[in-house]
């Protein structure tokens, strides 16, 4: 299926949130463990990038609407500063830090809990890796090319604008989405927590060999 790749919105927000939810866990359908606040991941991983970094925030269309998206920030110490002090304040007002052990929180209470804890994590040598993005696709958008298009667009975009190089965090178990990095030319630079269940950050420097 045919898809163009556009800049982002505002009015594409709701769209670009929902393609979050159905993507939400670990590129599976989150709606099922997100049901009882299908924009909770929205806010934390696309609404502050369609605010803040308008210039890196790319959509992928189809015939039927919004069918993905790669979501970008230039400098990732600048933007996590902006995200704390004019994003996260709102989102902690709104939604309290749910109380008890954490190991009994829902899906839906963990995301809060990110609200009020927020990991600005940067992999170092974080000169060659300033940049960061993060990108899905709804299934129907998948196994088509889409993802390297888009991948590639934003980061001739970073380049452009005088990035050396960009890294990307997922779930250590998103084996897809760790392949499909790999075949980008994405390295390992960090994990953090559980093997299996954990964080990995990537990167690329613009000096690697495209594969």
């Amino acid at each position: 299926m045919s898809a163009t790749i556009r800049l982002a919105r505002q009015d594409d927000r709701a769209a670009a949130y929902h393609v979050c939810l159905k993507t939400g866990d670990a590129g599976g359908d989150g709606e099922p463990v997100y049901r009882d606040d299908p924009d909770a991941l929205g806010r934390l991983f696309v609404g502050p990038y369609l605010a803040f970094e308008p210039a890196y925030a790319l959509i992928l269309e189809d015939a039927d609407g919004v069918c993905g998206y790669a979501l970008g920030a230039l400098d990732s110490r600048a933007f996590y500063a902006r995200y704390d002090a004019e994003w996260r304040p709102d989102l902690c007002a709104r939604y309290p830090k749910p109380e008890g052990d954490p190991s009994t929180w829902t899906r839906v209470q963990e995301v809060y809990g990110w609200y009020h804890a927020a990991d600005y994590f940067c992999p170092e040598p974080y000169d060659q890796y300033p940049s960061h993005l993060h990108i899905d696709l709804l299934p129907r958008a998948q196994g088509q090319g889409h993802g390297r298009r888009l991948m590639e667009t934003l980061m001739d975009r970073l380049r452009a604008d005088g990035s050396p190089g960009v890294h990307l965090g997922m779930w250590a178990r998103n084996h897809k989405a760790h392949a499909f990095y790999t075949r980008l030319g994405f390295t390992e630079l960090a994990r953090l927590g559980s093997p299996d269940d954990g964080s990995l950050y990537m990167g690329k420097r613009w000096q690697d060999t495209r594969r």
